[in-house]
């Protein structure tokens, strides 16, 4: 692994533009920080002239730009309960916390029960352990250019914070602290996994209910820490501010949201980073491998198979880790600022958070009810995960009517909205599985039109996976619609927008266990290539295809999980945005507005009221140009990560063939391949690639914010949600019926792959580490 340990030497910011690329980026957001703050208008100054003899306090959570007068004329009780400073917190908040540490308790209890499984013979063990150094060196490079950019960025809030006082000062450290937990739920997930796939290759020699033990346990553990994490940084933020400040209920709203920039940085960097290195091993170990040199998936004599194992991991664990972090951390933040702003008080902020502290306690029982017999097929493996999903799904939906029954009284419609929550993301989760199964007729229909060649495949496959949108499209607009409605926003727009946070609230509620099934899925793929690569009996590696093709099943449904959450969270945060619009003008000193010609009192404006002040209507050029550049954002991402992944796999492609080329004896079994170099062209390329398209994402929205103003910001937001949610449906449908149509043509491939194992039965590779030396049988 010389050349790896040589290569993570190397400095981060070698490459000049990425460099110049942070440079601008800080740059960026210093301006809109400073415009923001308003220091660069006359009017800015001429106040901070006025107030130059005046003290200010040392320290302000939720400091308003004008200290002398109240957020909002306490009039009404709406605007008494926004006011609220007390250190009161409601009992039933303590699910929440007492949640996040169970959660955090049984990961390490599962943990070390797959640590305590046997982990295989020496072999085993020496290709686990490939993969998992591997993997660790892919985090540890991206990591710390991560690192870089969250220091860079916590030192531009700092600035923002305290020296233009143009935000709360507890933001930066928020940023903080939920960008690390994920990092770190993603390290601890990953970790788990590549200790896992030797153990789960191990149990499978015994059985396959063994197998999916290990395997499922070992993904239990990365959605527990997930939830676990989550809800305990949220957690403690929220009891501090209420005992140990006297912040008003208003103002913490406005704050909650900003804290999960630091959770969507991580997320953005993980998925990016991972999706480019998994893909770019996955075609070089492929294309190279299987095509040209023509032997088996998984074969040690491939240079990138290494790799592509890594990759699995590092993209399918600790991205999807990542990825859902965020989903989950950012609908409680919403949820919550939208509880408050819709006038429900301290009730309404908590109850997202019990919720999610109740889900904690019923996914662990789920993940408890998770079995199956020996030999199950894969509709009988697929009913075992479902019957724990659905357990929890039953057990959430009556808790959540007593929590509601008891915090909200008032508003008990809200529980509809759970309800439609939770059903939608179901229903998501079976359409996923319809279209990915190989139980089904789209992927039977894919695996047919092989018989024509591959031309049929691809263009069957890209028409499955549009049709597959169908399914997630309309059942995430039908929840949008259900939830509003059930929380009552045709009469009170706020209530009806809290109930689309709460609704996304209630499908993540069990993502401890609905994470679990979708990391299952590359544990038990990288099962099977240590089976392949170690040379175990034939039925083992049976079984863990079977496992995998479950696997592929539940990665796909966890993708379209992720995306269902993901709209509804991001309806809820585009509302929150809106809201903060409106505590903004409050606090420049706008009382009143003017809408067609009538005054009103923002204090009292109603969401439209407010929409119609700020011009946010489909005949402002703003707003359209906004939707169409949201539109376009989606695709131009996706074409910029698909080129990185061609350029990296590109490198990939020609390392492997220069390996078969130049080592001698790789092709006969006599030759080593040089994995560390395939894995160290893997993170490469992952890292240098990442980060413009990175940066795509960060500054589209600020610099249309600066140039368009909000109607352009809204217009941006909307668009990039409802195309993005289409476009990202229709990936993981079809690339799953590809994946799983391998697990039917697989059984009539199995006997020429055993006569090919007898052909080699003599053969032999020097697995070499510097102590020892192993032979892996084929």
């Amino acid at each position: 692994m010389n050349l790896m340990k040589s290569f993570l030497r190397k400095p981060i910011f070698k490459n000049n533009q990425v460099s110049i690329v942070m440079i601008l980026l800080m740059l960026t957001i210093l301006i809109l920080g400073v415009s923001k703050s308003g220091l660069l208008s006359p009017s800015a100054h001429a106040q901070g002239a006025g107030k130059s003899g005046e003290e200010r306090p040392q320290f302000e959570l939720g400091e308003s730009a004008q200290k002398e007068r109240p957020l909002f004329a306490l009039d009404g009780a709406v605007h008494k309960e926004m006011a609220d400073t007390s250190d009161t917190i409601p009992k039933l908040w303590w699910i929440a916390p007492v949640g996040a540490l169970f959660a955090l308790f049984y990961a390490r209890k599962f943990y070390r029960e797959v640590m305590k499984s046997p982990d295989g013979n020496d072999t085993m063990k020496l290709i686990a352990g490939h993969v998992r150094e591997g993997a660790y060196a892919y985090l540890k490079q991206q990591y710390k250019v991560v690192g870089i950019f969250f220091v860079g960025a916590f030192l531009v809030l700092l600035f923002i914070s305290f020296g233009l006082h143009a935000q709360s000062k507890v933001v930066p450290f928020a940023f903080l602290s939920s960008g690390f937990l994920s990092g770190l739920a993603g390290f601890l997930g990953m970790k788990t996994a590549t200790s896992a796939s030797s153990r789960t290759a191990e149990g499978a020699r015994k059985s396959l209910n063994q197998g999916l033990q290990v395997a499922f346990r070992s993904g239990a553990v990365m959605g527990l820490i997930v939830v676990g994490m989550g809800l305990l940084d949220i957690s403690l933020w929220f009891f501090v501010f209420r005992k140990f400040t006297s912040i008003s209920l208003l103002d913490m709203a406005m704050m909650l949201p900003c804290f999960g920039i630091g959770a969507s940085s991580q997320a953005l960097f993980a998925r990016v980073g991972g999706g480019i290195f998994t893909k770019a091993a996955d075609v070089g170990a492929d294309l190279v491998g299987k095509v040209e040199a023509g032997i088996p998936e998984d074969d040690p004599r491939n240079p990138a198979t290494i790799a592509d194992n890594v990759g699995d991991n590092v993209g399918d664990v600790a991205g999807m880790g990542a990825d859902l972090y965020e989903s989950y951390y950012n609908s409680m933040l919403a949820c919550a600022a939208l509880g408050v702003t819709a006038g429900l008080g301290i009730a309404g902020m908590v109850v997202p958070m019990i919720l999610a502290g109740l889900g904690i306690f019923l996914s662990i029982i789920g993940i408890y009810a998770v079995k199956t017999k020996e030999e199950a097929s894969q509709k009988e493996l697929l009913k075992a995960l479902g019957k724990g999903i659905n357990l929890s799904s039953v057990l959430i939906l009556i808790s959540s009517a007593v929590v509601i029954k008891y915090m909200l009284p008032q508003n008990f419609g809200i529980w509809g909205s759970i309800v439609t929550g939770l059903i939608a993301g179901v229903i998501v989760g079976k359409g996923t599985e319809y279209y990915t199964s190989s139980n089904y007729s789209p992927t039977k229909g894919i695996a047919g039109n092989a018989k024509t060649g591959p031309a049929t495949v691809i263009i069957d496959g890209i028409a499955t996976g549009m049709m597959s949108t169908i399914i997630p499209v309309i059942t995430i607009s039908a929840a949008i619609l259900l939830s509003y409605a059930f929380a009552g926003g045709f009469s009170n727009i706020s209530l009806g927008l809290y109930g689309i946070a709460i609704a996304a609230v209630g499908m993540l509620s069990t993502l401890g266990l609905t994470l679990a099934t979708d990391a299952y899925g590359p544990i038990a793929d990288n099962a099977g290539g240590n089976a392949e690569m170690s040379g175990l009996e034939p039925y083992v590696r049976e079984r863990t295809d079977a496992l995998d093709a479950l696997g592929n099943t539940t990665a796909a449904t966890g993708k379209g999980f992720a995306i269902g959450s993901a709209a509804l969270t991001a309806m809820a945060l585009i509302a929150s945005f809106v809201e903060q619009i409106k505590v903004g003008l409050e606090r420049s000193g706008t009382t009143v507005i003017q809408v067609a010609g009538t005054s009103i009192n923002l204090a009292s404006a109603k969401l439209s009221d407010l929409m119609g002040y700020l011009d946010v209507t489909l005949i402002n050029p703003k707003v359209l140009i906004g939707l169409f550049i949201g539109g376009m954002a989606s695709f131009v991402f996706s074409a910029m990560t698909m080129k990185a992944v061609g350029r990296a796999a590109g490198s990939m492609v020609e390392e492997v063939r220069r390996q078969f080329r130049e080592i001698a004896g790789i092709m006969e079994g006599t030759g080593k391949p040089d994995y560390a170099a395939c894995v160290a062209i893997s993170t490469k390329g992952a890292q240098r690639e990442m980060f413009v398209p990175a940066l795509l994402a960060l500054l589209v929205p600020i610099v249309t914010g600066l140039i368009l103003g909000v109607p352009g910001v809204v217009g941006l937001l909307a668009g990039s949600l409802t195309v993005g949610s289409c476009w990202q449906s229709l990936w993981p449908m079809q690339a799953a019926p590809g994946i799983t149509r391998k697990s039917i043509l697989k059984a009539a491939s199995w006997a020429e792959r055993v006569r090919r194992r007898i052909r080699l039965q003599s053969l032999a590779i020097r697995w070499e580490t510097p102590s020892k030396t192993h032979q892996v049988r084929l």
